[in-house]
């Protein structure tokens, strides 16, 4: 192992790190609360409502994500560009834009599943009680069902965001100057693998971490559930 090699590239490496962690983060700040609304709505008695959302869901969740970087970076503008030419600039981003936006409607859809099931999973019976108490159902869901659904939906969620932390990767497929690609430009130049295995390493060190949090917050909901029991 060359240090002075390591300490050559490590400036670069970190650097896509902070890229990294700044599409991590955006991603999760507007994907967590952009799923409720989306899982709140594929259970709505409204029938258009609830079709719109299952559609998002299913479409985002079963399509590749590297498919959908490409179509919002690259066959979006040319799409809107067929429609209308005014428009094509205004769907035309940034990479770091276009994977931002791509991940936050990706995951939205992935965290919009686990809290519909995680509200389907409380008890109905809840339900009942709170419309004889005079809940309507917005109250029924914002002051009964969704703090509860919370506890449950802990375990999914946290894997869902060590996931997010490894697929922040892909983004070098669209010329983000994430971890993965300051460590391909790095092995490229210099025909030398160490960045990759410094890459490897930071992306462990962020998984742990993560996993540690996450296990905190399984922790402490799973002890408020059951005081509340």
């Amino acid at each position: 192992m060359d240090f002075q090699y390591i300490q050559l590239i490590l400036p670069s490496l970190l650097k896509g790190t902070v890229q990294t962690l700044y599409i991590f983060f955006v991603t999760l700040v507007l994907s967590l609360p952009l799923g409720l609304p989306f899982a709140l709505g594929s259970i709505s008695r409204f029938s258009p409502i609830r079709a719109i959302c299952k559609v998002y869901i299913w479409l985002f969740r079963g399509t590749p994500l590297m498919l959908q970087l490409f179509f919002v970076y690259y066959g979006l503008p040319i799409m809107m560009q067929q429609i209308n030419a005014a428009w094509a600039d205004f769907f035309r981003m940034e990479n770091v834009t276009a994977a931002v936006v791509t991940f936050v409607l990706n995951y939205a859809a992935y965290f919009a599943e686990i809290y519909r099931a995680g509200i389907q999973s409380i008890d109905p019976g809840q339900h009942e009680a709170a419309k004889t108490l005079g809940f309507s159902r917005w109250q029924t869901m914002r002051i009964i069902i969704i703090p509860q659904t919370i506890a449950r939906v802990i375990p999914p969620i946290s894997n869902e965001v060590i996931t997010l932390v490894k697929d922040t990767a892909l983004v070098t497929a669209i010329g983000v100057a994430e971890l993965l690609k300051a460590a391909k430009d790095a092995n490229n130049r210099d025909v030398n693998p160490t960045a990759f295995f410094l890459a490897a390493v930071i992306y462990l060190i962020l998984t742990f971490v993560l996993t540690l949090l996450s296990q905190w917050c399984e922790k402490r909901f799973s002890r408020h559930e059951q005081k509340e029991a």
